[in-house]
């Protein structure tokens, strides 16, 4: 748990700099994006075992390698430190993390936004007030953090008014809801789903239901590789959604590959999928990331970790970086931009352009 954490932080502080080659133009035909377990991420680990994206890199002439990664924080740090060439990634964990550290990240893929699947769970009766004086365990400095900062702003509370938070890698989250000290958890799915099915005494008392749109789940990559090899963005929006295309037609075949991955079964898997706003279609996300709120949402999302100090090292404002939209609008400040939503790939598949 510990080595997450302290990993997570070097990096938010800008300290990864010196293990990062400066960016230069480099045209490659292998590629590895990691990925790790959440219910709207299930589909890269099929992607993978199916030979989809095999055949979709033979297409283009590359080969693309998805490695699972069982530590989420860890998955991001890898490839912060260019282990991979992308990550399934949050948006905020892409900008507190890689391009907090000065590692110019494009979200390649906005795959859906979490409608519920990640929650605070109280041991036993009451609401988030009820949290007051308690610790609550989470991944810290994570979207799970953000979660619970948004929960308690909304019962004009604060962190400082639990007895601490407690920094727990997902992991561990539901070994550690076991034990009797744990009274609090922020987690995600499936760990959500286990929980609560696990624990008659599991009390949901917020979740992203109540914040739609603000978690957004991604697939972020190399801004310089993706610039150098745009074979590799065809090849990779064209994979994801041939499986999203599968998804939405109700294949349960395919579902019940994805529910046996993530530890389900198929209706187990539904019911998380049931909180989970998955952009099937590419017009869709498309449409999510050119939202016009998106840039607020951004904004706070960036009051938050500078709020927490992780928004890169020594940033004077929550405006030390900058995030750039479809429109070509910027967030933040423009020059310093190190995360940028760019649609031009899902848009390729709208257009059947792939």
């Amino acid at each position: 748990m510990k080595t997450s954490l302290l990993t997570a932080t070097a990096l938010s502080a800008g300290l990864l700099s010196a293990m990062v080659p400066a960016a230069f133009a480099q045209e490659k035909t292998e590629f590895k994006l990691a990925w790790s377990i959440y219910v709207g991420w299930m589909p890269w680990g099929y992607l993978e075992d199916s030979g989809i994206m095999d055949k979709w890199a033979e297409k283009y002439g590359i080969t693309v390698d998805i490695v699972q990664i069982n530590d989420y924080v860890e998955s991001i740090n890898q490839y912060t430190a260019g282990a991979f060439d992308g990550v399934s990634a949050t948006n905020m964990d892409t900008l507190s993390i890689p391009a907090g550290s000065g590692v110019d990240t494009t979200a390649l893929i906005v795959g859906d936004y979490s409608n519920g699947n990640d929650a605070v769970i109280l041991k036993g009766e009451g609401g988030i007030a009820d949290l007051a004086g308690k610790p609550v365990n989470l991944v810290e400095l994570s979207v799970s953090h953000y979660l619970l900062a948004r929960g308690l702003d909304s019962v004009g509370l604060s962190e400082s008014d639990l007895a601490g938070v407690i920094n727990t890698s997902d992991a561990d989250m539901i070994a550690a809801y076991a034990t009797d000290d744990v009274q609090a958890v922020v987690t995600w799915n499936p760990l959500v789903s286990e929980i609560l099915n696990s624990n008659p005494e599991a009390n949901t008392v917020f979740d992203s239901s109540m914040i739609p749109g603000e978690i957004l789940d991604l697939m972020v990559v190399n801004t310089q590789t993706l610039a150098d090899n745009p074979d590799f963005g065809k090849a990779v929006a064209g994979t994801w959604y041939e499986v999203m295309g599968l998804m939405k037609a109700g294949d349960e075949a395919v579902l019940s590959a994805l529910a046996e991955a993530s530890g389900t079964d198929l209706d187990g898997y539904k019911a998380q999928l049931a909180a989970t706003q998955m952009l099937y279609d590419p017009a869709d996300a498309v449409a999510q990331a050119s939202a016009e709120n998106l840039p607020a949402t951004m904004t706070g999302v960036a009051g938050f970790l500078f709020d927490k100090g992780i928004l890169g090292e020594g940033a004077p404002s929550a405006d030390f970086v900058g995030v750039s939209y479809p429109d070509g609008s910027v967030s933040g400040n423009p020059d310093n931009v190190r995360f940028r939503f760019d649609a031009t790939y899902m848009q390729m598949a709208a257009d059947g352009a792939l």
